[in-house]
């Protein structure tokens, strides 16, 4: 028959060993960082980014199976709506482009199509777009045009300095975190340890 203080022992023991491993759960599938370390140096230096930061052409890809005529209407309602597939030609790289201020916004009503990302009145039959996005760990904006009849045109992407610096700050903070939390997780383990060991001395000393 356990003592009153064996069975609250063992009680505070195995909550212990149950937190312990939730908090190995948590550290375990953290939230991995939306980008990477050193991003401009990615972008100078990835033959990919290399090739996407030129001048080449690009086009929509939306709607493929129907008639140009069609093509041609959804397309101008995508990007008045504030989004379409664009693909560069040179390298086949499809992207799901979004025209919206404030993209980085968590608020619907935040990100918007203005004429800063969406301009049909800048040159007659065509569209000039920009959006803002993260690709391959790295903080990016996407320029270009769009011939409204073609539906083909020029494009290019170039680093986004100012989100990649927020998005740095971000991840520091991130890391921060998980190094703060995998302290306190090991500060728990060595606790734990020390009140295992303490109870099997414990134990030896009332063996005698």
């Amino acid at each position: 028959m356990f003592s009153m203080n064996e069975v609250d022992s063992e009680s505070m023991l195995s909550v212990l060993t149950n937190t312990l491993s939730c908090e190995v759960g948590i550290i375990t599938h953290r939230k991995m960082p939306r980008v990477v370390p050193d991003q401009r140096s990615t972008f100078d230096n990835d033959e990919l980014f290399r090739r996407l930061s030129r001048e080449c052409e690009v086009k929509y890809t939306g709607f493929r199976d129907r008639p140009l005529e069609e093509r041609q209407l959804r397309f101008q309602t995508e990007c008045r709506e504030g989004h379409a597939d664009i693909a560069f030609v040179a390298t086949g790289t499809n992207l799901q482009l979004n025209f919206e201020s404030n993209a980085w916004s968590d608020k619907d009503e935040d990100r918007i199509p203005t004429r800063e990302y969406v301009d049909f009145e800048r040159e007659p039959g065509k569209v000039h777009l920009k959006s803002q996005f993260i690709m391959n760990g790295v903080c990016v904006i996407w320029r270009g045009w769009i011939d409204l009849h073609r539906l083909d045109g020029i494009g290019c992407i170039e680093f986004d300095s100012e989100r990649a610096e927020v998005e740095d700050q971000l991840y520091r903070q991130q890391i921060e975190q998980y190094n703060q939390r995998l302290r306190e997780f090991e500060e728990r383990q060595r606790q734990y340890r020390e009140q295992q060991d303490r109870r099997s001395h414990d134990e030896q000393e009332e063996g005698f």
